[in-house]
């Protein structure tokens, strides 16, 4: 089954995929009016003799034309979508490639453009000349027009679609809107519902030695099958195979982590070394790729805008608007998290502890928000206010004591770095006003809100 939906979702985001079923539509539908024409062709052309009236020579040139036409604005739309690459790479971050790719307009740009071409040659090679054994599929070639007239249409929202996507608002925002969804999709609990993780703050939840004792064996490691990212884990797989062969399974990495080929994938509670069938079915439960992906992994859109922030904030492009942008919609994916419970790594069914997993915490991912953009904020006044409203605005969301430490420690580290490269007055004033007010804020919520 994990198989299964990598494979779907390759096809999903690639290139090729959706522009290959609109042409194979677009032949269907040739051949569908090719057969219309040939059943009852003469009562179309007798009703309406203006508007599917034309000789063969006539309906050769119009069909042709149409075709050397989209054929021509497929090779200008590619070109486009290249162009547009090379600048998202540039200006902001290759990381950020594959949402262009897996564009749903863009492939319906070009399958539109290619299922137009495609359709006029099928249709054209209908059309036969002569009195006897002459054949023009009035209807099919006339349907090529209209084909034609909305192809057009077609390009002008393309160049509108592209000029928009390329603008880091729209891109940084494209991002948010799916780490979001992952967020939405891998941590549906609210605060406040059972089988939450309430430290949140890098707590062993009893310690790595707590569960390996109550394993009662050794670890028995299971190397990684290849080198690569892992995508995404089969939870209810390593759970099942937990269950069935009465073992604790132990994630030696995490969603998002680069595992070399041979190293230890995960390690297994058992007496003796596991046989290969067993070794198999846990290494098919790990989807390892040669990129992140956001379907189980939402550190991966953090890490795609904190890198176009870090982007905007280098010495080259000295983009102080785009990194405030950055920070804004950082500030929104972790204000979302701050209100979801985030699930134990420790795994149990029946009492009996199945699985040890490695999964995002709430430290982590805010580590990963602002650390980077920290270091390369020094002495940039208006990025570093904007980080503190965003702390303001998480802790003010949450009232786990975990959650508010880890919010304070970044506090306490924006504000040595102001100290230490903030020169003026002035921005120290301000500075000093708004941690007061972000305090404040958090005695407020806590306050108002009080745990129960």
């Amino acid at each position: 089954m994990n198989a299964l939906r990598r494979h779907w979702g390759n096809l999903r985001t690639s290139f090729w995929f959706l522009p290959s079923l609109i042409v194979t539509f677009s032949v269907a539908l040739a051949a569908a009016l090719i057969a219309a024409d040939a059943s009852d062709g003469e009562r179309w052309l007798t009703r309406w003799p203006h508007v599917f009236g034309a000789d063969a020579a006539g309906a050769r040139a119009i069909l042709s034309t149409i075709a050397g036409s989209m054929i021509t604005v497929v090779g200008v739309t590619f070109s486009m979508t290249l162009v547009t690459l090379a600048l998202a790479s540039s200006q902001y971050t290759s990381r950020i490639l594959r949402t262009f790719i897996r564009d749903r307009v863009t492939q319906v740009v070009l399958g539109v453009f290619a299922g137009i071409f495609t359709y006029c040659l099928i249709v054209l090679r209908s059309i036969r000349g002569g009195e006897e054994t002459g054949f023009i599929a009035s209807l099919a070639m006339s349907f090529g027009i209209v084909l034609a007239i909305g192809g057009i249409g077609t390009l002008i929202y393309f160049i509108h679609h592209i000029a928009t996507s390329i603008q880091a608002s729209s891109l940084i925002a494209v991002v948010a809107e799916e780490t979001l969804e992952a967020i939405d999709r891998l941590f549906p609990g609210a605060l406040g519902k059972p089988g939450s993780d309430d430290s949140d703050h890098g707590g062993d939840h009893g310690g790595e030695s707590a569960p390996a004792r109550r394993a009662g064996s050794a670890w028995q490691p299971v190397p990684a099958p290849g080198n690569g990212y892992i995508q995404s884990v089969d939870n209810a797989a390593l759970l099942r195979l937990a269950r069935e062969h009465e073992m604790v399974v132990r994630m030696e990495h995490g969603i998002g982590n680069f595992v070399v080929e041979g190293t230890p994938l995960v390690s297994l509670a058992l007496p003796a070394a596991p046989d290969d069938a067993l070794v198999a079915e846990v290494q098919a439960a790990f989807t390892l790729s040669r990129h992140r992906t956001l379907h189980q992994d939402c550190a991966f859109g953090v890490r795609q805008i904190v890198d176009m922030a870090m982007r905007a904030l280098s010495p080259s492009i000295n983009d102080t608007t785009t990194a405030v942008m950055c920070v804004d919609y950082l500030t929104a994916i972790l204000a979302r998290l701050a209100t979801r419970d985030i699930p134990s790594p420790y795994r149990y069914e029946d009492d009996a502890l199945r699985v040890i997993a490695i999964g995002q915490t709430f430290s982590g991912l805010v580590d990963e928000s602002f650390d980077q953009i920290r270091t390369s904020a020094a002495g940039n006044v208006a990025v570093m206010l904007r980080v503190l409203g965003a702390l303001q605005t998480i802790g003010a969301l949450t009232d786990r004591p975990g959650r508010r430490l880890v919010l304070s420690e970044h506090l306490d580290r924006m504000t040595e770095l102001a100290e230490r490269t903030l020169a003026a007055p002035h921005d120290r004033e301000r500075f000093a006003h708004r941690c007061a007010a972000v305090l404040e804020s958090w005695a407020a919520a806590a306050a108002t809100r009080p745990r129960g």
